[in-house]
């Protein structure tokens, strides 16, 4: 392969040579020689990848085709060195000489890897050199004859040596390449293997925080008494913690093998940006801080990007700030640049007035479980992973998060984005979810009670199906305006069951399925949808997440019903 990629470049440099001997020697055969020459290679060329469609199985067959291949070469270059040595007076032997040894040197790289190939093409040249100063018999004196004739053996051991040299070091390259290889996918395994622990102890763990999650609420909705609603707050509080905990571990395993991903969605960047603020505002208020906001009037309204990662972002400086800062206060500054071709750049820096931390505090903020003391998670919780995670996505949204404090003067986050402009979505009527007819579908009776509590609120009790199975058998008497489907099921799993549903006949073929999963990644989602499914919510269940796709499903249902 080598030697046929430098094929152009020995034309050329023969025909080069040509010329410059013709021009000063005036020697008109020199075109012959190059004819054949050309003719050699393009024999060489043609011949190969001919011979190679059949690999050498022996040593001795590999050698012949060596010899085959590259000895007329040798032999047609070799022929000008001789004719240097004979005809080209008092210089003739040096530019002979030196016609070989270049010729050799270059078999080093020709022949990289392929012993036979260098000892097929260097065997014509080595006899070249033996030759060459026997036709100077009678004409030299002995002692002139043997120095020209240990120059020789000299030049053939010295390029023999290099050619050596060369393969070891090309030899343990290769083998450090291999070791490197080897060590990053055993390294890259160990990533994967460790995510999909990460992934499949999540799964397990999403059931109870839901179930958790979902009796809080309904114990706090329900509630006589305050001391009742406080205990019920306390528990959905601990279930809440669970969740971040469990989330920042999913986020992290996600980006360390590359699957963390971002959306480009239309949002109200105003809405978003005042929702975080004011979930924050009470948590500071309790602490006697003063959460502000700069620059909020020249924020832009609708822009194009990733509301849930960017609130996450935001949920977690504003958390730290307040967590870290024991008085004064927290202000979230905000400053745009006007949009140049539909793209606003904007700065979010959340500044606090606490303690501030030393240069080598700052440079250890971003590595993942790293704490900036030993008592630190002790003291204020968490697991350290929030800064690492929040710096990455902002990355994979196109910006970046950097750190700014110093020792008893706060901190400074700041997040720089740029996000395109985009128009405010044409509003959509709000169905009566109330009176829909929804089916769930999971095998753990504390998922299906757990969404069932999630659904008290808005008036709906469902009906439930253990199995795809028995989802499957409801769906095809029973109508139904929607069904809230678990995807991991034993034996059906809920892509199939959809799949089923959807090649069926039955009066709910084209009703809304809503994936349920606790693996709500691109992946799974895509996989979800040639599924037939039409929208996801995960584990474990934000109610507001469920609420508002419960009514997206169901307008475009009523949409998809009114154009029938």
């Amino acid at each position: 392969m080598t030697r046929r990629q430098h094929l152009p470049l020995r034309m050329v440099s023969c025909l080069v040579q040509t010329a410059l001997l013709h021009a000063v020697f005036g020697w008109w055969g020199m075109w012959l020689w190059a004819a054949a020459y050309i003719g050699s290679q393009l024999f060489e060329s043609w011949l190969g990848p001919r011979m190679m469609r059949n690999p050498p199985e022996t040593a001795a067959r590999a050698a012949n085709m060596a010899v085959v291949l590259f000895f007329p070469s040798a032999i047609v270059f070799g022929g000008l060195a001789m004719a240097l040595w004979v005809g080209a007076g008092v210089y003739g032997p040096a530019l002979g000489v030196a016609c070989i040894a270049g010729a050799m040197t270059n078999l080093i790289v020709l022949s990289r890897g392929s012993r036979i190939a260098f000892a097929a093409s260097a065997t014509p040249y080595g006899l070249y050199l033996l030759v060459m100063p026997l036709t100077d018999v009678g004409k030299v004196s002995s002692p002139l004859l043997t120095a020209m004739m240990i120059a020789v053996g000299l030049i053939m051991l010295n390029i023999i040596g290099a050619w050596i040299a060369t393969e070891e070091a090309r030899k343990a390259q290769d083998d450090a390449t291999t070791e490197a290889q080897l060590r990053r996918a055993e390294a890259e395994a160990a990533v994967e293997a460790k995510s999909a622990y990460v992934a499949a102890i999540s799964h397990e763990l999403r059931t109870p925080i839901s179930a958790i999650l979902a009796g809080a609420a309904e114990l706090e909705r329900t509630a006589n008494t305050a001391q009742g609603k406080a205990q019920a707050r306390l528990i959905g509080g601990a279930g809440q913690m669970m969740r971040t905990l469990l989330d920042d571990l999913l986020d992290l395993a996600k980006l360390e093998v590359g699957r963390m991903e971002v959306e480009a969605v239309a949002f109200d960047l105003r809405a978003a940006t005042n929702d975080v603020v004011r979930m924050w505002r009470v948590q500071a208020r309790e602490k006697g801080l003063r959460l502000r906001v700069e620059g909020a009037a020249k924020l832009p309204s609708w822009v194009q990007g990733d509301p849930t990662r960017l609130r996450q972002v935001l949920n977690n400086l504003l958390s730290n700030a307040i967590k870290f800062t024991a008085e004064g206060s927290v202000t979230l500054r905000i400053q745009t640049e006007p949009a140049q071709e539909g793209v606003h750049a904007l700065s979010l820096a959340v500044i606090d007035t606490g303690p501030g931390m030393t240069p080598e505090q700052v440079a250890k903020l971003f590595t993942p479980f790293e704490q900036l003391e030993a008592g630190t998670a002790r003291k204020h919780g968490g697991s350290g992973l929030g800064l690492a995670i929040s710096r990455e996505l902002a990355r994979l949204m196109g910006g970046d998060l950097v750190a700014s404090s110093a020792a008893n003067e706060g901190a400074t986050f700041t997040v720089s984005l740029t996000l395109p402009a985009a128009e405010a979505p044409a509003p959509a009527e709000t169905p009566d979810v109330a009176e829909a007819r929804l089916l769930v579908v999971d095998d753990h009776v504390v998922n299906r009670q757990a969404i069932a509590l999630v659904l008290a609120p808005l008036g709906i009790t469902p009906q439930t199906a253990a199995s795809g199975e028995e989802a499957l058998a409801r769906l095809a008497v029973e109508p139904f305006d929607l069904v809230l489907m678990d995807v991991y099921m034993p034996d059906m799993d809920g892509r199939e069951a959809t799949r089923q549903l959807r090649a069926s006949a039955g009066p709910n073929r084209d009703i809304p399925v809503i994936a349920i999963t606790a693996s709500a990644t691109e992946r799974d989602w895509e996989a979800c949808r040639e599924a037939g499914m039409t929208g996801h919510v995960a584990k474990p269940i934000e109610p507001a997440q469920l609420y508002a796709a419960l009514e997206e499903a169901l307008a475009d249902e009523a949409e998809r019903k009114a154009a029938a």
